[in-house]
């Protein structure tokens, strides 16, 4: 199977020159790498270009007078995708230009793709300043990271590709989607991509209104208020703690205070809601399971529960 990398960049020289020396260290490489520079107003365009006149299978598109928003981003990828959909490949990888990974990461995750013909998104966890997404997070195995999702080529077809929209959650939406559709989404734990930009602050100045923005979008995105509930003592425990949970609180219900129109159809928003009452039940059935095995080793014979 082949793949094709789309990687929207603006104002990412810092990070960049690391994410292509991680893409040709791999050991399967792809077809084809588009980096859109984004209206950049650093260097980025000028690292591109040099690592395109060294590599054949690198091209760059230059974007000028754009702006910066969730929905720019998608505009940004769908002009890379106009320079890949006329070839042949089986896998489309949305890449963000602040990463770095693994030489066999791409070959890894295209082999769970070419062992399983339902798998429609994968991924892997990341890692940024200590935070490993697959131990702090509150999503599960189902969520692909934005940062990097590979998408069979047939799925980001039938789910549209991305959706433009200003208020974020472009990527939730696709992978959610593509469920919803019946594909099977996944993000393997045997892997890690480390993420070099903290994670929401390229729009915010901080982490807490970072923190409060994502409280916005799980109220337009769908969100049910009852996962709210137990995903705000959870985030309490996180750096920053107490506070960071707080914000979080805050931006979901400014959100509603103001009515924020919905970002997803009625039938997105049921279904997600679906799968976060499954997923609770699971969380809470699993935390009783441990209490009782406390208790029952707590309980020993000759012992007295304490």
């Amino acid at each position: 199977m082949k793949y094709v990398l789309i990687s929207p960049a603006r104002n990412e020289s810092t990070f960049l020159e690391g994410t292509i020396k991680s893409v040709v260290a791999q050991t399967r490489l792809p077809e084809r790498w588009v980096i859109v520079d984004d209206g950049s107003t650093d260097r980025t365009g000028e690292i591109a270009d040099s690592y395109a006149a060294r590599y054949p299978w690198i091209e760059v598109v230059h974007r000028r007078n754009v702006e910066r928003s969730f929905a720019g981003k998608v505009h940004a990828f769908n002009a890379g995708w106009e320079r890949v959909k006329g070839m042949t490949f089986d896998v489309i990888v949305n890449l963000d230009a602040d990463l770095t990974f693994d030489p066999d990461y791409f070959d890894f995750l295209m082999r769970q793709f070419e062992q399983d013909p339902t798998l429609g998104v994968a991924g892997t966890p990341f890692l940024e300043n200590g935070y490993d997404s697959a131990r702090d997070s509150f999503e599960g195995e189902n969520h692909v990271a934005g940062g990097a999702q590979m998408f069979r080529y047939d799925c980001f077809q039938q789910i549209g590709g991305y959706v433009p929209n200003r208020a974020g959650g472009i990527d939730w939406v696709a992978v959610t989607t593509a469920r919803m559709r019946g594909w099977r989404t996944r993000s393997f734990q045997e892997k890690r991509f480390n993420h070099h930009r903290v994670l929401g602050t390229g729009q915010h100045k901080n982490i807490l209104t970072s923190l409060f923005s994502y409280g916005e979008k799980d109220y337009y995105l769908g969100g049910s208020p009852i996962w709210q509930i137990f995903r705000i003592p959870y985030r309490m425990t996180k750096r920053p703690i107490i506070i960071g949970g707080i914000a979080l609180f805050a931006g979901y219900c400014w959100a509603g205070v103001r009515r924020i129109p919905r970002a997803v159809s009625p039938e997105l928003m049921r279904f997600h809601r679906r799968e976060q009452m499954k997923k609770l039940r699971l969380l809470i059935r699993s935390m009783l399971r441990m209490k009782v095995d406390n208790f029952s080793l707590a309980t020993q014979p000759g012992e007295k529960a304490k």
